[in-house]
């Protein structure tokens, strides 16, 4: 039997990646399983409690998930967005994994530039009356105010501790990343791919910005993966 774990960002929850899921849950009859992160996505779905949480719990509380789904199927593919694709690769490389799907990958952090273009950009949605209605917005506004400073340095202490796995990754990986992401600049992608040894499969999603599965690409995106993952590897 074939599982998929899902492993969100830094902030963020299951949410990020639920379109992805529910497509794959659609297709197919493969197990996916959307972990929440210590911390994450409490109440609504969008609250945090990071103040007391370690970048251990994080990556603990995803071995876990795997070493659950591992009992029971023979396949795991391994999905990860943003922070979840670091610790994704982490454990591409510990444990066995037919597959790896990289989002929007936080390799590397922030992009001052870019987040200056989609500040711009919220202005003019705001003028037009648009900006309710802007995923990115609402994710962005989210967060404001609720996210400690000890969180941050777990955040880039998780960057530091999952970044030499990714040199000993092996199974087939997929990378997408957005253009006008804020958060994850795309040469982030450079880096990953000179660090992973095998291969990638990589594609750029021009409309695309860090929240790739609910953005004005996340059709393509979401099709792309699911033709990856779904492959034959003979």
């Amino acid at each position: 039997m074939t599982a998929c774990l899902m492993i969100h960002g830094f902030t963020g929850g299951p949410y990020e990646v639920e379109p992805l899921a529910l497509h794959i849950q659609e297709k197919t009859e493969w197990t996916v399983v959307s972990l929440r992160l210590p911390g994450h996505g409490l109440g609504d779905g969008t609250e945090l409690d990071l103040a007391n949480v370690r970048y251990q719990d994080w990556i603990e509380a995803a071995e876990t998930s795997f070493a659950q789904l591992k009992e029971e199927h023979s396949s795991i593919y391994l999905i990860g967005f943003s922070m979840g694709g670091m610790i994704a690769s982490y454990l591409a490389a510990k444990y066995s994994c037919a597959k790896l799907v990289l989002l929007s990958t936080s390799r590397k952090y922030i992009s001052i530039p870019q987040i200056g273009v989609d500040v711009l950009g919220f202005a003019r949605k705001a003028i037009t009356r648009k900006l309710k209605n802007d995923a990115l917005y609402q994710h962005y506004i989210g967060k404001y105010g609720s996210v400690p400073v000890r969180a941050l340095r777990e955040f880039l202490k998780c960057m530091k501790v999952t970044k030499p796995y990714l040199k000993q990754i092996h199974c087939p990986v997929f990378i997408a990343q957005g253009m006008q992401d804020g958060m994850v600049p795309y040469k982030t992608v450079h880096y990953l791919d000179k660090e992973i040894p095998v291969d990638a499969e990589i594609i750029y999603f021009h409309d695309s910005r860090h929240l790739i599965c609910l953005g004005e690409d996340r059709e393509v995106v979401i099709r792309s993966v699911f033709q990856f993952l779904a492959r034959s590897n003979d």
